[in-house]
């Protein structure tokens, strides 16, 4: 297929584009190349995809005008692009990144006559949990991102119901792994190790946390693409929470080193564990993860300290 893929100069977008490339696909790649974070770790994130054969891309916002030649004689879109992250900004910023563009890419996937779009949603729709949610139960975001994300998930409903278009939301749970962005948890960790800087720790450390290595959930969005069903919502997750202190004290083990961490109040926009059942993905897809949380933190660690080599 050819295949747009939006927010492919990212983190996860990158590892999706270099995923679907392996399986025989042509990737054309949106990227609008935000201040989110700095063009460099963006252009490192792409350095394998612009040597690759089969790979466009186009810098292009996708709130503007001119997506028409990205989407043309496309057969699929993969929407990954949006505004990440709880503390990201203000309601406007986050239904502008996450509403918004999810609005335009329909919109652009209908004057295209595009065949399928899998949309990225996220854990945080959810809100508390006390067991693995499934994707059937009402979604209860606390904070203005987890809000955004639900609401996009409703639009793109909307306008593939209104177009005609084949829909497939997946919602991740804290991917983690090379090229991690630099706001995330796990970056921001090795980044002040490296830097011999603080860091703040939200929370007591034991609040729980089902990470999901980026290779795993980019084979679950390839899978997605070709395969998923009609209208359906998955869980994309490792499949085994843990302590976000636990996982701390394995990246430390790998670095050989750890930065001070500062007791902070735990954010009560997200919540204390999250958690997800694959049942769905597992049954429909054929999918499951593969990497557990040593290998994929050991794997981040030896791409951070080789980015900085």
């Amino acid at each position: 297929m050819r295949i747009v893929v939006t927010g492919a100069a990212g983190f996860l977008g990158s590892h999706v584009c270099e995923r679907l490339l392996a399986r025989g696909h042509e990737v054309v790649g949106i990227d609008a190349f935000t201040r989110f974070y700095a063009r460099d770790r963006k252009e490192r994130n792409l350095a394998g995809l612009r040597r690759a054969r089969g790979f466009t891309l186009y810098e292009v916002n996708l709130l503007h005008e001119g997506l028409e030649p990205a989407f043309a004689a496309a057969q699929a879109v993969c929407h990954l692009a949006g505004r990440p992250g709880v503390r990201g900004g203000s309601s406007a910023v986050f239904e502008a990144g996450n509403v918004g563009t999810t609005e335009a890419v329909l919109e652009a996937a209908a004057r295209a006559r595009v065949a399928r779009v899998v949309l990225a949603s996220s854990s945080s729709v959810y809100g508390p949990a006390a067991a693995p949610v499934r994707e059937d139960v009402p979604p209860r975001p606390l904070s203005v991102y987890g809000h955004s994300k639900r609401l996009a998930e409703l639009v793109a409903a909307r306008l593939a119901g209104r177009d005609g278009l084949d829909l497939v939301i997946l919602r991740y749970f804290t991917v983690y792994g090379p090229r991690q962005r630099p706001d995330m948890a796990f970056a921001r960790f090795v980044q002040a190790a490296h830097g011999g800087d603080r860091m703040p720790l939200l929370g007591d450390g034991r609040q729980m946390r089902d990470f999901t290595y980026v290779e795993d959930a980019a084979e679950a969005t390839a899978i997605a693409l070709e395969r998923g069903r009609h209208g359906a919502t998955y869980n994309v997750s490792g499949g085994r929470p843990v302590a976000l202190g636990d996982a701390l004290a394995m990246l430390a083990r790998f670095l050989g080193r750890e930065p001070e961490l500062v007791p902070a109040p735990r954010d009560a926009r997200e919540p204390y564990v999250t958690a997800a059942d694959l049942t769905r993905a597992r049954e429909e897809l054929g999918w499951a993860p593969r990497v557990g949380l040593e290998d994929g933190l050991r794997w981040q660690v030896e791409d951070a300290v080789a980015a900085v080599a």
